[in-house]
């Protein structure tokens, strides 16, 4: 006997569904911590000589900068110390470790500081991170509804010219190189007058809120139409294929057969499901773009968070790249989790046991 959705057991099973998927998150969350420590601390070099890179420094200086940033103590025990001690004379502190302290420190929000700017990298990466989604923000939006109405007209008069023109024009979207159409574009605006770099005119912050807005939207019109030319592509393929698979199923004729209207069909039969792998690709493109379309900040300067993980790696700035890459795999774990449970809001059979 089927299951009624309000009923007790079918709530059970709901809430069953959400805490194995955020307890699996909350698990990958803590083993991505474990491993980004870790993942940092087995690189060759001397990490304080690798972050600041003067030859001329002392060994006074070099073990001044240990003991600013923390290198002096041990990892994770202290008989990894740098001044290793007796086996068996270990009075050090199991919390007073790089680990623990580290652990600890993400607890306050506190990712560490950086090596080159001498700034938490908090504050650096969330000042980074709201510029990146200022520019995928925009660019994702626009990618998404035009890739999802360009696949819902190719699957609509699929197999006639429309339909081999849609295709044409996504596959060769798609494969477009990101800095090679970034490049094409920048010589293009430069010729009609647009913005080539940087998130903003130098010397217009004392002007008005709207003015300032309305260069800031000038500079991001080439790097967010390079970024809604690459993903639309992608977009538009998938769903097209999708919703052709949804349009070829028994119910479909069967609303064919009832007389129902073209629209009424796509409407309330077939965009629904057909929507599922979209939200997926959709949920995993936003959770990896949180990386910052790094070639794309990279053509127009734009100071985003994969610009700052670009200069991070020119620096060898390991508490930056560090906490990038955390913030990067929370993100995809983040919206994983949020495209499965929106999954099982679009087709409830999934939230199976």
């Amino acid at each position: 006997m089927p299951v009624k959705p309000n009923s007790p057991e079918a709530v059970l099973k709901r809430y069953r569904y959400l805490a194995k998927k955020v307890g699996w998150a909350l698990f990958t969350i803590l083993f991505v911590i474990v491993l980004n420590f870790f993942l940092f601390r087995i690189l060759p070099g001397d990490p304080a000589r690798a972050g600041i890179r003067d030859p001329r420094l002392t060994r006074q200086a070099v073990e001044a900068i240990r003991v600013r940033f923390g290198l002096d103590k041990p990892v994770i025990n202290c008989f990894e110390s740098l001044n290793p001690v007796k086996f068996g004379a270990c009075t050090v502190n199991p919390l007073d470790t790089q680990f623990f302290i580290y652990a600890a420190n993400l607890l306050r929000g506190e990712m560490g500081i950086s090596y080159h700017s001498n700034r938490p990298v908090s504050s650096l990466l969330v000042e980074r991170l709201w510029n990146t989604l200022l520019l995928i923000g925009a660019g994702q939006i626009l990618a998404i509804l035009l890739g999802i109405a360009l696949g819902v007209v190719a699957a609509w008069k699929a197999r006639t010219p429309v339909d081999y023109a849609a295709l044409i024009f996504s596959l060769f979207a798609w494969s477009l190189p990101t800095f090679w159409l970034g490049i094409v574009l920048l010589f293009w605006g430069s010729a009609v007058g647009l913005p080539v770099g940087g998130k903003a005119t130098p010397g217009l912050s004392f002007l008005p809120a709207s003015e300032q807005a309305l260069d800031i939207a000038r500079h991001m019109i080439l790097p967010t139409l390079t970024y809604t030319i690459v993903f639309l592509g992608e977009y538009m393929l998938v769903m097209r294929s999708s919703l052709l698979d949804v349009l070829s199923e028994d119910y479909i004729l069967t609303a064919k057969a009832k007389g129902l209207s073209t629209f009424q069909i796509l409407k309330d039969h077939a965009l629904k499901n057909a929507m599922l792998p979209m939200v997926t690709i959709i949920a995993i493109n936003l959770g990896f773009t949180v990386a910052g379309a790094l070639q794309i900040e990279t053509v127009f300067s734009w100071p985003g968070l994969g610009g700052a993980i670009y200069e991070a790696v020119g620096r060898r700035d390991f508490p930056v790249l560090q906490g990038a890459f955390l913030m990067i795999a929370v993100s995809v774990i983040f919206a994983n989790l949020f495209a499965d449970l929106l999954y099982s809001y679009l087709d409830p059979r999934v939230q199976t046991d």
